[in-house]
């Protein structure tokens, strides 16, 4: 079967297939005692793979630098780097194309760093889905900086279902500038990728806390650019908004901020306010 065929695939069916996919880092430890990094360096990566064109898993202590991944805005389920069970994790100096997310950071993992990254198209930089079948999520220490964003559905971002547990702590984006980016800032404890798969907005869900929004900038595409879409029975707690100035693509459209169930402070803040007091 040609590459082409398998978009809609799901990560497990594709991570044992070497010979069609870019780079599977299945359990690699980079970090030995003199604290060592193992680093993948200078690549220009092929134009549309199977899924996900480097995919981090079970891995501590691993750079990614000064990659170029191009794949079109409408190739699907194309994240340019997802990282899952990892740690220690170092994604600098890149530009990154995808119909996904650019990078994506997922269950069971902790200590990312992402800095200095160019990213569009695509659906920006995530951290999840997480806690789809219900798992106990363990997320945290995630740092996102100095990123450039342009032209993609979403800019930095949370997304959890409802049906998961456990919790998402201390992560940091700071220092984004955003250009014709449909959700600037994005929270959301109800993600689900179908109607079907959607589950009431009753108890549970993971918990969001210690996030940090700080130094961002740029225009959006539609008029509500900070979007806290939190949890009645879990709601986000510790949400810091500081520096972020964010405007209509068109000049004179007014924007707005929507925050359900999100307590935290705001500093500098345009649109604003809208979280609630801790």
């Amino acid at each position: 079967m040609k590459a082409s065929g398998w978009h809609s695939r799901t990560l497990p069916d594709l991570r044992f297939m070497d010979q069609e996919q870019l780079m599977d880092k299945e359990k690699l430890g980079g970090i030995n005692p003199a604290g060592i990094i193992q680093t993948w360096k200078g690549a220009r990566i092929w134009p549309q793979p199977p899924q996900s064109h480097v995919l981090l898993i079970g891995c501590n202590g691993f750079r990614v630098d000064n990659i170029r991944i191009e794949s079109p805005g409408d190739s699907p389920n194309t994240d340019g780097i997802h990282i899952h069970s990892s740690q220690h994790i170092f994604i600098t100096n890149s530009r990154i194309g995808s119909g996904d997310d650019c990078v994506s950071v997922g269950d069971y993992t902790s200590e990312v760093y992402i800095n200095n990254v160019d990213c569009g198209p695509g659906h920006g930089i995530s951290i999840g889905s997480l806690g789809k079948s219900g798992n106990i999520v363990q997320v945290e220490n995630i740092h996102i900086s100095n990123a450039y964003l342009y032209g993609t559905t979403n800019g930095a971002r949370i997304k959890t279902w409802q049906v998961g547990r456990g919790y998402v702590k201390n992560v940091i984006f700071e220092n984004l500038f955003f250009n014709s980016v449909d959700n600037p800032i994005i929270i959301d404890q109800y993600y689900c990728d179908s109607q079907e798969s959607c589950d009431d907005k009753g108890s549970g869900g993971v918990q969001i806390s210690g996030v940090v929004f700080r130094n961002i900038y740029g225009t959006s595409n539609t008029d509500v650019t900070v979007n806290l879409n939190c949890s009645k029975s879990t709601p986000c707690t510790d949400i810091k908004l500081q520096f972020v100035h964010l405007e209509s693509v068109s000049p004179g459209n007014l924007v707005t901020a929507e925050c359900d169930n999100a307590y935290g402070q705001e500093f500098v803040v345009a649109p604003g306010p809208c979280l609630l007091d801790s």
